[in-house]
């Protein structure tokens, strides 16, 4: 299949680079950061840039578009505005969605498990109670909906975090806590948020799955088996990475000024598993990242 991937230069884009290449013809988009986009069929470009994004669609006819990109931070760094973060999460998904529908393209979209509402209980199915408490969260949400009102052809991923080694620029909370914890040094986790992580290993691998089901007008929840905090996490790293627990230290989301909480957005994944997928356990992904 022809895929073409937004996003290609982040953290789960580059694993998707890496695994679909292997049986597909990708065309890989980046903006700011190469990343391992230079390793592939790549481009620099502004999604914004809808006469651009056309004329891409017109030459390339992509089967599937994954549709990764978007402005992530749960508080804006300087020189990013909320408008910013409208146009990339919200417009530009609706720009895509609406290139899929004229060039009948499916498109897979990876949204958030933080459009829940996080004081609803555990394990919520894809029908739980949507309350985004953050910009990011409710611009996700919006794409989403966006999606929707286009056309059918569509699968939404509401994605939990996700964990395992940046590559190249691109790092997350897990890639520093091992390195912090491999040094010697102390790390700090929350104790009172709740959800079901996912290696970016295995995101990338079912998502390959995935594109190959005929799959449509489809919500999933797309994370991992096991509801943890990001303390119980870092217990688990410590115990199978044999680095020492006594450099975790607990504390709340209260701690850190000016972040909006979410208590619990772990989700239930009976109905990713329904479509023939397999999902390691929380033991299993660690012993993969760090082998």
């Amino acid at each position: 299949m022809k895929i073409l991937i937004t996003g290609g230069s982040g953290l789960l884009g580059q694993y998707l680079n890496l695994a679909l290449s292997k049986n597909h013809n990708i065309l890989t988009f980046y903006h700011s950061n190469i990343g391992n986009c230079a390793d592939f069929n790549s481009i620099k470009i502004n999604l914004l840039d809808s006469i651009e994004l056309s004329k891409i669609f017109f030459d390339f006819k992509p089967d599937v578009v994954i549709h990764t990109a978007a402005i992530s931070h749960p508080i804006l760094p300087e020189g990013i505005s909320p408008r910013d973060v409208y146009d990339l999460n919200v417009t530009a998904t609706k720009n895509i969605a609406e290139l899929c529908e004229k060039f009948n393209t499916k498109l897979m979209y990876t949204s958030t498990d933080l459009v829940y509402a996080g004081y609803r209980g555990a394990m919520l199915k894809e029908d739980a109670k949507l309350i985004p408490v953050s910009l990011y969260a409710e611009t996700k949400l919006m794409g989403e909906i966006k999606i929707q009102q286009t056309f059918d052809n569509y699968t939404i991923l509401r994605t939990a975090l996700l964990f395992g080694f940046g590559i190249n620029h691109s790092k997350n909370h897990f890639h520093q806590m091992y390195l912090d914890l491999q040094q010697g040094k102390s790390v700090k986790l929350f104790t009172d948020q709740f959800r079901t992580p996912l290696s970016l290993i295995d995101a990338a691998r079912i998502i390959n799955e995935l594109i190959s089901n005929d799959i449509k007008s489809e919500i999933i929840n797309f994370g991992g088996l096991e509801r943890v905090s990001r303390y119980e996490l870092g217990e688990r790293l410590c115990e199978i990475a044999k680095f020492d627990k006594n450099l975790l230290t607990k504390i709340t989301m209260d701690d850190v000024p000016g972040l909006q909480k979410v208590e619990d957005v772990s989700m239930n994944t009976d109905k990713v598993q329904s479509f023939g997928i397999r999902q390691k356990t929380l033991d299993e992904m660690i012993l993969e990242i760090i082998k």
